[in-house]
């Protein structure tokens, strides 16, 4: 009896793992989605916008007395 149960359980698990890898491995990954060069262009401002900040402040930080 015990053998049964123990046989039936490997198998389930085997199916499972048989139909798990079929379906992942059918599906085809998905590109990913490119930015427009509208979108690259804001963010490249953004980061140079905040860098100008960061250097003003540091400039500011720098000329106080220790």
């Amino acid at each position: 009896m015990k053998q049964e149960g123990m046989k039936r359980a490997v198998s389930l698990v085997v199916g499972v793992g048989i139909l798990t890898l079929t379906a992942c491995s059918s599906k085809e990954p998905k590109p990913m989605q490119q930015p427009t060069p509208d979108q690259v262009r804001g963010h490249a401002d953004r980061g140079f916008d905040n860098l100008k900040k960061d250097e003003k402040e540091r400039g500011t930080q720098t000329n106080a007395p220790y």
